[in-house]
């Protein structure tokens, strides 16, 4: 894989819109961008992220130098160049409440099979306010019935950059942080029944919560 153009090794729509992503998180949001060691270089994984802003799928994804696939609300998929788009670049559709979905978990499952990248977010929906929210457990189903691992991410600055009222703030620097991968032993408990699901996503979402941006540095 080519370092200085990841895109090269992408299905080419996809590509276009991963450069595109990434040079306008550079021009209009540039912030730094710390731990991209941590994402596995081969296989399939689960990266599970904060969510505060629209902004957050793009500029997550523009940072990962291998293509990934998203979900989205299945009410997304409109006729026109929406639904072709989505499609396009290998996004799931998904119900509003994931964990009750089975195509979207056979989808998920085949996915990983094909050592694809799943990004996720486990607050299930966007923070009204920027602050971190208490997980839903679709995001430690998938985690617990691939049993791959699962690196954490957390975005600064997007709610500020652009908020639930569809204020933008160009120049605004959203920075983005990837934690180390967290193994299946670590956030799966096959015993704890019922609730085996949501003390998995807790899990993954305590890890979400420690990583922190870089130190500011005064020149």
């Amino acid at each position: 894989m080519s370092r200085a153009f990841p895109q090269v090794e992408m299905d080419p729509v996809y590509g276009i819109f991963h450069y595109l992503s990434a040079l306008i998180h550079h021009i209009c949001f540039r912030g730094e961008i710390v731990g991209v060691e941590n994402l596995p270089a081969t296989g399939g994984h689960l990266v599970a992220a904060n969510h505060a802003s629209h902004l957050d799928p793009f500029i997550l994804g523009s940072q990962m130098p291998r293509q990934v696939t998203f979900f989205a609300r299945k009410t997304l998929w409109k006729p026109g160049f929406a639904a072709w788009w989505l499609d396009r670049i290998g996004v799931i559709p998904v119900d509003r409440d994931g964990g009750s979905d089975v195509g979207a978990i056979k989808r998920v499952l085949n996915a990983l099979k094909q050592e694809k990248i799943i990004i996720m977010f486990p607050e299930g929906t966007r923070s009204p306010d920027g602050n971190l929210q208490k997980p839903k457990p679709g995001v430690g189903l998938f985690a617990c019935r691939t049993q791959v691992s699962v690196v954490p991410a957390r975005l600064f600055g997007s709610f500020e950059a652009f908020d639930r009222r569809g204020a933008i703030r160009l120049g605004a620097p959203v920075t983005v942080v990837f934690g180390a991968p967290l193994a299946p032993s670590y956030y799966d408990d096959p015993g704890a029944g019922k609730e085996r699901y949501q003390i998995a996503s807790e899990r993954i979402m305590a890890k979400i919560a420690e990583l922190q941006p870089p130190p500011v540095t005064v020149i």
